[in-house]
Formats: structure tokens, sequence, C-alpha cells
């Protein structure tokens, strides 16, 4: 059975004439005739009752009419939505994302896309960076948001740079003074989060560098939870700057110059499998992401980036992020 047969027939019910169903078609009668006579041939019953001026439906054709135009309709809307999702207006986006960035960050970047695409289906996952390119590789994302790391099957692109700030409850020394040293900070009891996250690396790498040792009080899986223990004045913490709008503008949190001047950041891409090349609203969805921070980078949506680091020679991936910490010339 195919579309063209219903078709002829809904236009022939319609008209009670082939010839008239015909014309409407821009089709020769013959050829509706034609579709007609095979349709009748596949249901085993004769749709119309031919008469001297014109048809009518049988009994077996009124009861089918209603069917043929519910495939009609169907087949209709079906190629209406499968042209909207050739141009990316809808479907199903997997996405994956190291959790401050699925926190903080894409909640501002899904805002803007779901209003221009309200019928795209979004699944998002979360885990630390290093987790979120195995996602990738696995095929079960296909897009990451992660700090930057280097796969030869991964096309990274840097985003931009998250800046890593001091910052510590709005009554302690350090707020009133305005500043701390990174020997000021090794006195103070540190709140860090995730052990395991590039973020912790990175700290203790700047730790390491200026020859300190920090007084680790608490360690702690939850960025929420550490900004509460930093509230409460149980310590200090140094915590990503997308993590802290809300406490910042709330005087909640003081945030602290390290009067070293040392630049902490976290270099974060966008990651996909070099192998599948974007389509439809995952082509959307990256290009609208780019386009968002070219140029520049969207308000509370991470630092400006400087130029993309270097991809790593040997072809691997790498926990360690390819940018920890500079010394800002005074």
């Amino acid at each position: 059975m195919e579309l063209r047969q219903l078709e002829a027939f809904r236009y022939v019910a319609m008209y009670d004439s082939f010839s008239k169903a015909a014309e409407a078609l821009l089709l020769t009668q013959p050829t509706v005739s034609a579709r007609i006579q095979a349709l009748e041939r596949e249901l085993g019953e004769e749709l119309f009752e031919r008469r001297s001026r014109g048809v009518r439906l049988t009994e077996a054709g009124k009861a089918f009419l209603h069917y043929a135009e519910r495939c009609l309709q169907a087949a209709e809307e079906g190629r209406h939505m499968a042209q909207r999702g050739r141009r990316g207006a809808l479907g199903k986006l997997h996405l994956g994302a190291a959790r401050t960035i699925g926190t903080y960050v894409l909640p501002k970047l899904l805002q803007p896309f779901m209003e221009k695409h309200p019928d795209a289906e979004v699944t998002i996952r979360t885990g630390r960076s290093q987790q979120v390119l195995e996602m990738i590789l696995a095929d079960d994302i296909e897009v990451g948001f992660a700090r930057q790391l280097q796969h030869p099957e991964v096309e990274s692109i840097h985003l931009y740079n998250e800046e890593i700030v001091l910052v510590t409850n709005p009554k302690h020394a350090f707020a009133r003074r305005g500043r701390a040293s990174i020997a000021d900070i090794a006195q103070q009891p540190l709140i860090l989060y995730d052990r395991e996250s590039t973020y912790y690396v990175i700290i203790t790498n700047v730790c390491r560098e200026a020859g300190i040792v920090p007084q680790v009080a608490m360690e702690l899986d939850s960025i929420e939870a550490t900004k509460k223990m930093v509230e409460l004045g149980l310590g200090i913490s140094l915590l990503p700057v997308s993590s802290l709008e809300r406490e910042l503008q709330l005087g909640a949190l003081t945030q602290i110059e390290i009067s070293d001047r040392v630049d902490i950041h976290l270099p974060t891409a966008l990651l996909y499998r070099k192998t599948r090349a974007p389509r439809g609203i995952v082509k959307v969805f990256l290009d609208d992401v780019r386009a968002m921070y070219e140029g520049g980078h969207p308000a509370g949506l991470g630092a400006a980036p400087p130029a993309p680091a270097a991809a790593s020679p040997h072809g691997v991936a790498s926990s360690t992020p390819p940018v920890t910490a500079r010394r800002r010339r005074r």
C-alpha cells in the first residue's frame, strides 16, 4: 500500500469523480484509475461504485476512508518533523559535564538554546573531567564540557579559563584587609573540594610551587557544602569563580585578592568525538555555544580565554591541566 494510492483514493472520494481528482492532483485520469485499482486489489474490496455520472463510495470505501485520512495525516506530520529535525529544530542531545561546569555554567548555556529549540530533548551526565572524556570515547554522550584534556580521538575546543579565587567569611581578618599572601593562606584552615578533581590538583600545585604546606582542615565532595563551611567561618577556600556568583552578590562570602599576584586558572573546553561529525541538533548546539564565546565571554560564564593550550605531543589524555598558575606582572 502506497501513500500515492491513498492520496488518489481521498481525492476521488472528495470529488466523487476520477476526472476531477486527476485534475486536482495534476495527474492523468488513467493514472488515478490505476492507483485506485491497485489499492482495491491489495485490499480485496471495491472502494467505489462506478456509475454513469461519477462514482460513490461503497460501504467498504466508507469504512476505509477514515483510516486512509489518518495515514496521510500521520505521514504529513512525520515529514514535517523530519524536516525540522534536519534543520536542528528538535532531537535528542546527550551532554556530559564536569560537575562544577554542569552546575554553574551549563544551565546558562542551555537557557537560550532551549528557548530557541523548545522541542529538543536533553540528557545530561556529570562526573569529573576525566570521566567526561571517557563518556565521549564510549559514545555515551555527544558533547562534553570539561577541563581541557587531550586525546587523539577527541576534538577539544577551548572556551574559557575558569578563575580560581580565594574566599572567606565576611568577618575574617583577610576580609578586613582585602588581601592575603600565599604564606598567609598557609597559616589558615583550608577547606578543599574533591581530592581527585582537576581543581584539587591545581591548588596543591600552587602551594607546592610557593613552597608552602597548606593546613587542610576539611575535604568535601561538594562545592555547595564547601561554601557553607566557609560562610560559617570554619575555614577559607579557593573555589571556581563561576560557583560564587550568588554568595558574592549577597555578601555571604568575600573574595580576597592574593597579594603574590598569582593567577590560578582552569582551562575549560568543549569536547566531541572526531570521528562523529556533528549533525542536526548537536551541530546547532555546538554552533550556538561557540558563538557565545567568540570575541570574549558571556557574563558569568568564565574568564576571557587566552590562546588555546597546545595539544599534548604524546596524543594521550592527561588529568593534569595544561595551564596551572602564573604570577601576574606588577
